[in-house]
This record gives C-alpha cells, structure tokens and sequence, in this order.
C-alpha cells in the first residue's frame, strides 16, 4: 500500500489485500513468528521436535469502507523518525516550530510537583484550568473547552460536525492535520490558493458559499507561512461565514503576533470557535494542552464524544502555573522577536529574503521552486539540522526554520551557505 509522508511516497510494509482473498496455507515458521498473507493472520507454531508445525488461521478486522480507503498518512514525521533513519541525532532541532526556550520555571514546578500524584486520574472537567483561562480571557469557564492540544480538539470537532460527504473549505498548504481529521470522517475537502503568503479569508467565505461547506478553516498567524491578518480583517471574516457554516480559527501562534491580530472574544457568536494552545509560546508542547472558546451549545457538544481523562494531572497544573506567569512569557516573546531577526540576517547574508513572520519561525524564501528547496532542505538535514518546508507550490519554495537558541542559529549561519552551494551544483 502507498503511503505519503511529508509528500514522500512510500510503501508500508504490509498492504491490504480483499477481505475475501483465498487462503493459501503457509510455509511453517519458527514460534511465534507473526506472517500475513492479504486479509489473512498467520500464526505458525513449530513442535518442539521441528517436524510437525500447528497452523491457525483467523480473519483479520473488518476495517470500515471508509477506514480501509484510507492511506497510511502521517502529517509530519518526527525529528526522531528521522535520527533513526540516518543514524544520528541533529544538532539543532529547528524544525517542529517548538518552544526552545521551554515553560515557566513555575510550570516546571507544579508540574513535578503533580508528579507524585501522578497515579491518579486528571479532573475530568479541568475545572481549575478552565476558571484560570476564564479569569484570564474575561469569558464564562462555559464557553471553554480543554483538550489533549489543538490537534486532538480539531479531531473531536471535526467528528461532532462531518458526515461523509460533507464539504470542508480550508487553504491549499495549510495545517495538514486539520485535514487529517477531516479525511478520517469522510469530509470532502475543497481548497483555495493562498494570496501573497497569506490565507485568502474572502476566497475561503467565498468558495464555503459556494459549496455549502460545514467547516471553514483559517490559522491566524498562519502555518507553514507565519503570516497573519489583522483583527478587524478577521472580524469582518466572521461576520461574513454563510448560513450553516462555522469558521475554525486556529490561533496557536497568537501570542507572538502584534496585538491588533485578534478581535475581542464574542461567546455569542455561533459562527466561530477559536482554538489556543499551550504548545508554543507557553513552551509545553510535549504536555498537550490545548482550548477552544465559542458559543455555549457548541462547547457542550464536546462532553459527548471527548475523552473526559484526556488529561493528566502533571500537564493541567502546569498549564495553570504558566498562565500565571507573564514574566516568563513576555521574556520568551523578546527572545523570539531577537531571533526572527537573526534569521533574517542569516538569510540576508546569503542573499535569500524571509517571508515576515508572526510566529515562532521564519519561512525563508530560497529564490527558486520546489524542488531547489527540497535540496537546500536535504543539504541542511546532511547537516545536522532539523528543518521542514512548506509542501504546496508555489509557498514550497521556502523552507520553514524554527527560531532556535543562538548555538542552533550559529549553526544555521555556517550551515545555510553550504546547503545552497551543494543545491546550485
């Protein structure tokens, strides 16, 4: 079965043959060898004396159409993925849009202290958290939603709202795992181009109408381009989503935007639902917090199908003790903003421009198409440094550098010249 990581094809290692191919007996292996021949487990287990061998057959899941229609997708494959598969590990880990600069000393703190209680089960109301965040954004704790990140949270809504053949309208090149989730429940997607970098809102309010869609999406600061709208530019968008459709704002690159990039929470407007996260700017992307604000019956609609202990103990209080600190985030903004433009200057130096940047990382503009690109990111990767790019035309001309501490950038500055030269050739 063909597969696609990261837009590579590739083959799994068992593919799916019909459910009813025949049964062909196999060749006796030795205990305890797992074989599969079509849809068909084969367990062969050899006597101790090796001469006879017992064979048991059993059918294997009866995987839904839909399921069994599915590739073997993998959104982003891991930095750990790739150590494996070159057999070392990177210097610099500028790839995952992380935060290098990690959480809040005062997280750290909660969350070990959590750690000893760590046996058991995480509230599952996340009613703390959720007063916090309410206290915090000036909203009722019910009009929040708490989830294992904003990935699993587009998961849960995507299988709240999409039956198949629903019409999804999101940018083609954006958050793929958005549209992960949307293939897993049958949605059909339908997409639009981004306009100089940035999503198109009135393309994407435009061809949701057209079409009847049930879920618009946008990211505001976008990924992979780190670009961004302005509030009222979003406001208007909102106002804008057509009859039966709902806009999903992906905000979780908010915090390192300018102020006036998101409009004031409005709980009554049925039209939206904003997603936040932890993950970056609050550096606890490994603890899977994430939140969604919007419209009452909307976020209800969550305890059906949600996994109320999604969520341990250790990574709700140390959400809790970062939202608390504003030191520490306003610190960490600071050094993001001193290393975008570090980035910049790396890239100047070798005569690249960068796409501006909201974010915690830098689309560098490599000057060519696609496929020179993939090979300055390949000659990057060669050495050392995680990277990853954009995987539509014509955004994949960039690659995507996550801000680093300055020994990851400092290798990036030796690094970039090399990979270019090697790329030319």
């Amino acid at each position: 079965m063909t597969a696609q990581v990261d837009g590579t094809p590739f083959r799994t290692e068992w593919g799916v043959a019909p459910r009813r191919a025949p049964l062909v007996p196999p060749v006796p292996r030795e205990s305890g060898d797992l074989a599969r021949d079509g849809a068909v487990c084969v367990i062969a287990d050899l006597q101790p004396t090796g001469i006879s061998a017992l064979t048991r057959l059993m059918t294997g899941p009866r995987f839904t159409d839909l399921a069994a229609s599915l590739p073997a997708t993998v959104p982003f494959v891991g930095p750990e993925t790739q150590e494996r598969a070159r057999g070392a590990p990177f210097a610099a880990r500028i790839g995952a849009n992380e935060n290098v600069f990690g959480p809040s000393p005062r997280a750290v703190i909660a969350m070990k202290r959590a750690a000893s209680e760590i046996w058991r089960y995480g509230d599952p109301e996340n009613h703390d958290l959720k007063t916090a965040l309410a206290a915090h954004h000036a909203i009722p704790a019910e009009n929040i939603v708490v989830g294992e990140g904003i990935d699993a949270l587009l998961g849960y809504l995507v299988r709240l709202l999409v039956s198949p053949g629903d019409r999804i309208v999101t940018s083609n090149g954006a958050y793929p795992t958005f549209n992960f989730h949307v293939a897993g429940y049958g949605g059909e997607l339908v997409t639009v181009p981004y306009r100089g970098d940035h999503e198109d809102p009135v393309a994407l309010i435009e061809k949701a109408g057209a079409v009847d869609a049930k879920l618009i999406y946008l990211a505001n600061p976008d990924n992979p381009m780190g670009t961004r709208h302005s509030a009222s530019v979003v406001a208007a968008m909102i106002n804008a989503v057509p009859d039966g459709s709902l806009l999903v704002l992906d905000e979780a690159y908010l915090e390192f935007a300018p102020d006036d990039t998101a409009p004031e929470f409005d709980v009554t407007a049925a039209r939206v639902i904003r997603f936040r996260t932890f993950s970056k700017a609050y550096g606890m992307a490994g603890a899977r917090v994430g939140y969604g604000i919007g419209a009452l019956e909307l976020i209800a609609s969550f305890n059906k199908i949600r996994n109320h202990f999604g969520m341990n103990r250790m990574s709700l209080a140390g959400a809790q003790a970062a939202l608390a600190d504003g030191a520490h985030l306003a610190d960490t903004l600071t050094k993001v903003a001193a290393a975008r433009e570090r980035i910049k200057t790396i890239a100047a130096d070798s005569g690249l421009q960068v796409v501006p940047s909201a974010t915690n990382f830098v689309a560098v503009d490599c000057g060519a198409d696609g496929e020179f690109a993939r090979r300055v990111l390949g000659g990057l990767i060669e050495r050392g440094l995680f990277v990853r790019m954009p995987f539509v035309a014509p955004q994949d001309r960039c690659i995507r550098v996550t801000i680093g501490t300055e020994a990851d950038l400092d290798l990036l500055a030796s690094a970039l010249p090399q990979a270019l030269e090697a790329a030319r050739a």
